[in-house]
C-alpha cells in the first residue's frame, strides 16, 4: 500500500472522524473504506456474472493483467462500428444494423471495463501505468 496526501474539507474530515469514533477505527481506515465503496459502486449496475469476473481478476498474475490492460478491439470491428455510427447519424441505419451497433458498443464497453479493472489491480500492486505501457506488445 502507498501513502498519499490529499486535501479534503474540514467538514468531511469531521464526518470521517465521527464515524471512526463510533466504530472504534482509525480515521484513515474509514476514509479508505468509503473510497473503496465509492469506486466499487461503479460495478453496482453490472450483472452478477460480470461483477464476479471483474472481482476474480484480482487473482490473476501481473503478466495476465498487463495482457488485458493492453487489449485492443480488432481493427475490423472498430471500422464496422465507425460505419454503423455514420449510418446512424445519417438516419440510414436498418433495424438489424442498429442492433449490431448496440452489440458492438456493448463489447467495446466490456473491453474498456476489463482494461480499467486490470489497470486498477496493477496500480494497487505498485505499478505506474503510462499510455506507452498500454500499447500492444507487438507494436
Amino acid at each position: 500500500m502507498s501513502d498519499y496526501t490529499i486535501s479534503i474539507p474540514d467538514s468531511l474530515y469531521q464526518k470521517a472522524q465521527q464515524i471512526a469514533q463510533q466504530k472504534s477505527l482509525p480515521v484513515d481506515e474509514v476514509i479508505r473504506t468509503r473510497l473503496e465503496g465509492a469506486f466499487d459502486q461503479l460495478l453496482f449496475d453490472l450483472p452478477d456474472d460480470e461483477k464476479e469476473e471483474l472481482k476474480a481478476m484480482a487473482y490473476l498474475s501481473d503478466d495476465t493483467l498487463w495482457t488485458i490492460a493492453r487489449e485492443q478491439m480488432q481493427p475490423a470491428l472498430e471500422k464496422r462500428i465507425s460505419e454503423l455510427l455514420t449510418k446512424n447519424q445519417r438516419g440510414t441505419i436498418s433495424t438489424a444494423e442498429y442492433q449490431e451497433l448496440e452489440e458492438l458498443v456493448e463489447r467495446g464497453d466490456k473491453l474498456t471495463l476489463r482494461k480499467s479493472q486490470a489497470m486498477k489491480y496493477l496500480t494497487e500492486r505498485g505499478y505506474s501505468i503510462s499510455l506507452d505501457d498500454l500499447k500492444p506488445a507487438d507494436e
